[in-house]
């Protein structure tokens, strides 16, 4: 195993809290999910971190396939639910829009996608992660 980076961050007080990366380029309020407060949430990081990576999982698998794709966008919806004895729990929605390639084409890239992605790797198993394209879910399990 070879690491390629690591990153450092610290959060004081958690959801109502302040959070800041060791380099100070994240350096942010927290505020809970839903509320008026001023701030994000983890929630909407996770979102922001999930999306970033999958589209460049995207990205590299259309790259090793030589597919033709000329944009690469993905929403990532993050749902905070509450179990029936009172503990939490997250969702995830994947929704990737991929200019430049069929339907097809992109439903195979972003299924492989899906098997690359640290952060797909990370949340398998743990948590339920349902994948789409152009709003479409995929057609095969992934």
């Amino acid at each position: 195993m070879t690491q390629l980076y690591t990153a450092h961050a610290t959060t004081i007080a958690g959801r109502d809290g302040h959070s800041k990366t060791d380099d100070g380029k994240l350096d942010l309020k927290l505020g809970r999910p839903g509320s008026a407060d001023a701030g994000t949430n983890p929630e909407q990081l996770f979102a922001a971190g999930y999306s970033a990576c999958f589209g460049s999982a995207i990205d590299a698998i259309a790259k090793k396939e030589n597919a033709p794709v000329s944009e690469v966008k993905v929403q990532a919806d993050v749902t905070l639910n509450k179990d029936e004895s009172n503990g939490f729990f997250i969702s995830v929605i994947l929704n990737a829009t991929l200019a430049g390639v069929d339907d097809t084409t992109a439903q195979k890239l972003v299924a492989a996608a899906h098997q690359i992605c640290p952060y797909s790797k990370a949340t398998r198993g743990n948590i339920d992660v349902k994948l789409q394209v152009s709003g479409t879910p995929l057609k095969a399990a992934a």
